[in-house]
């Protein structure tokens, strides 16, 4: 099965932020560490970093007309940061490698989907 992780970032430190700068030189290499861990999981396959939800537009289309809104449809907490990819046998799988990644721990969360 084909899995989807998407990455919300709620209030994960980002690299080049005040709060990334604030964590320890330990605390950042675990970070790296982790992501770097994730990667070389077999049937993982990475997305592109995404800029921050701050960078995004919204698109919607009502009544023939295309409406844009500066910004993510949720709330900044609940925006997608990141996304990547993981073939697995099953769901627990998933889990398992969403909950290694760093965001899951450090104020976001991964959502796991499947993949049709």
């Amino acid at each position: 099965m084909n899995y989807m992780l998407l990455i919300h970032q709620g209030t994960t430190p980002q690299p080049g932020t005040d709060e990334w700068n604030a964590l320890s030189d330990g605390q950042r290499g675990a970070v790296f560490a982790a992501y770097q861990a994730v990667n070389q999981t077999p049937g993982f396959t990475p997305g592109e970093r995404m800029q921050s939800p701050d960078m995004a537009t919204t698109v919607r289309v009502q009544d023939g007309t295309t409406l844009t809104t500066d910004g993510p449809f949720a709330e900044m907490k609940e925006a997608i940061g990141g996304y990547c990819f993981f073939e697995a046998d099953d769901l627990d799988a998933a889990i398992e490698l969403a909950a290694r990644i760093p965001a899951a721990s450090m104020g976001g969360a991964v959502e796991v989907r499947p993949l049709v």
